[in-house]
């Protein structure tokens, strides 16, 4: 399998818990939504499936942190996720965590790391 990466957006499009950015990518052979946010400088990617059940996170298109920009919340039972982790700290799959996607971010932009067959 060769590796593939797939520009998601500009680095500067991400600010410490902020809006994130959503995106398509590829889970078991089917679409699967996603997301890429920045949390203390750094970039992070989960799948936007709520580890309770498979509901998007993001309460408004792009908006997955708590009002002070720490947490990332489940807009529908309010799963309290540590962003650079993904580890639920409270709710109803305390203890679970999210789906990471893979990602790289150099040179500016946000890339997407995905493999397909050669």
């Amino acid at each position: 399998m060769a590796p593939h990466q797939r520009l998601i957006c500009a680095s500067a499009g991400l600010i410490d818990g902020g809006a994130g950015v959503r995106f398509i990518t590829q889970r078991d052979g089917r679409d699967a939504a996603a997301f890429v946010i920045r949390y203390d400088g750094k970039v992070y990617g989960y799948l936007n499936s709520c580890a309770h059940i498979p509901v998007e996170l993001d309460w408004m298109e792009g908006e997955f942190f708590d009002k002070a920009g720490l947490y990332l919340i489940c807009a529908t039972h309010g799963a309290t996720y540590e962003p650079d982790t993904g580890h639920c700290i409270m709710g109803p799959c305390k203890g679970e965590r999210l789906v990471a996607a893979p990602i790289e971010e150099r040179d500016g932009s946000v890339y997407l790391l995905e493999r397909h067959t050669a």
